[in-house]
């Protein structure tokens, strides 16, 4: 399905059209998958995350105003989505360590270095919008999402010069976050 298909579908299903909806939820889950997958390096996780946010997609479409593209609305909802998943399983870790499955410390000469930095990444975001929350968005969709400026803009409602500071600072402190790691 092109995208101005899939951009049609998602207008009639933010008009309260079902059949629409349903053709749509249809048509972006590999993608939203796909996705979740560019954050969590655990597939089930990532699955996890898509379901998510295709429950998202389905419970708010209405939010959609078309100010921007359907896409770039959906990267959002993933990045959050997949950002939110990564913060439960961190603290189901915490809370019920019991419950999980004996895990062995994993052994670098095996272990994806991809995977490794994603997850340092996902606990830098999330220090970063400990400190800077209005911060996290713009870069999530720009480094993540690899969304272009006015895509970003348009879906924040800011200006371009305003976004492209934050995404600036944002880079600066996970840099500094991930150095001190």
């Amino acid at each position: 399905m092109d995208r101005s298909e899939t951009e049609e579908l998602a207008r009639r299903a933010a008009a309260g059209e079902a059949a629409a909806l349903d053709h749509l939820l249809s048509a972006i889950g590999p993608r939203v998958l796909e996705q979740c997958g560019r954050f969590l390096p655990c597939r089930q996780d990532a699955e996890e995350a898509a379901q998510d946010a295709l429950m998202q997609v389905a419970r708010h479409i209405e939010r959609f105003e078309g100010r921007s593209l359907f896409a770039t609305w959906l990267h959002a909802v993933v990045a959050n989505s997949a950002r939110q998943t990564y913060r439960s399983l961190r603290r189901r870790a915490v809370e019920h360590p019991s419950e999980l499955l004996p895990v062995e410390v994993a052994d670098p000469r095996t272990t994806s270095v991809i995977a490794g930095t994603r997850l340092d990444l996902l606990d830098a975001l999330e220090r970063l919008e400990a400190h800077r929350p209005e911060l996290v968005t713009a870069l999530v969709l720009r480094d993540f999402c690899q969304l272009d400026y006015p895509q970003i803009a348009a879906q924040m409602g800011i200006p371009v010069g305003t976004l492209k500071s934050r995404i600036h600072h944002a880079r600066r402190h996970v840099r500094e976050s991930l150095r001190e790691r």
